[in-house]
């Protein structure tokens, strides 16, 4: 295991980092009532967006047995989108678009009938939450477990949810994403759908590695005198070798999410490794039900 030495201790220990994470976060104001009023009632009528609601799972990966050298981190629980879907090759967490009648029926069963038996800690912090908030943090964190379920077969009986996280405005694509925190205490066998080409477990430990932080230079045409972007990533090498890249909303929403828990700062990238890659037109002709 690659550990950095700037990486705060405490995300290598389960219990300690479990609690100062459901501290910050339900200490953290919830955005999703005004999100959602903006998007309901933009101010830019031309601005029509759809809602998405995803889960940010942490997990922690205990030391291989035998090895007493080496000790357990927290970690994300990434997916790599199949060519079947939209933005084919990114790395998200798993979520979708907001299925608005069986959200909703889901979110009452899951207010009133799950939280009370399994998740209690969360059923009192919505209780603390006023009657508006508390529906929609309810009905985006019945999204993400039901996504979460369809896409990688994660259990909603295996997952502790802790909180809603700041909202996320896509500027390429018309939707605004809802992200709750989650811990998975024990995943156990997962079950990826068509839309997922592979799981990806990055450790928390990398967002502190300088030779891991870089750019991904995007082009939107193979001509050489197209405009390019620049957007800070992480560079992450898969248990196969694979060369991945979390950048984007991904990305932006761990950094978010590492800040509100550990006062993170993103190590400088200038220096970094530049990964150029072209969007091709499947990429940018997006259809979120995809």
């Amino acid at each position: 295991m690659n550990r950095s030495p700037a990486a705060p201790e405490i995300i290598f220990r389960r219990d300690q980092f479990l609690e100062l994470v459901r501290k910050k976060v339900w200490a953290h104001p919830s955005n999703f009532h005004d999100a959602w009023v903006r998007l309901k009632s933009p101010p830019d009528k031309n601005d029509h967006r759809l809602a998405a609601g995803v889960l940010l799972p942490l997990f922690f990966s205990e030391s291989p047995s035998g090895e007493s050298k080496k000790r357990g981190e927290f970690k994300l629980m990434l997916i790599k989108r199949s060519r079947k879907v939209a933005q084919p090759g990114d790395l998200s967490f798993p979520g979708g678009m907001l299925d608005n009648f069986r959200d909703r029926l889901l979110s009452f069963i899951f207010k009133n009938v799950f939280l009370r038996t399994s998740n209690r800690e969360i059923f009192r912090f919505l209780h603390t939450k006023d009657p508006a908030s508390a529906r929609l943090i309810s009905l985006f964190m019945a999204a993400s477990l039901r996504e979460s379920w369809e896409e990688v077969g994660l259990s909603p009986f295996r997952t502790e949810l802790i909180g809603p996280l700041p909202t996320f405005n896509l500027t390429r694509f018309k939707r605004t994403i809802f992200p709750v925190a989650g811990f998975i205490k024990n995943y156990g066998t997962l079950r990826p759908n068509a839309e997922v080409e592979k799981i990806i477990e990055i450790p928390l430990s990398s967002f502190y590695r300088p030779d891991f932080s870089g750019s991904l230079r995007i082009a939107t045409s193979t001509d050489k005198n197209s405009p390019t972007a620049d957007y800070p990533c992480l560079i992450h090498y898969d248990k196969d070798g694979t060369k991945e890249v979390l950048w984007g909303a991904t990305f932006f929403i761990t950094v978010e999410f590492l800040k509100i828990v550990l006062d993170y700062h993103l190590p400088e990238t200038k220096n970094g490794e530049v990964i150029a890659r072209t969007l091709s037109s499947a990429y940018l002709s997006d259809n979120p039900r995809r």
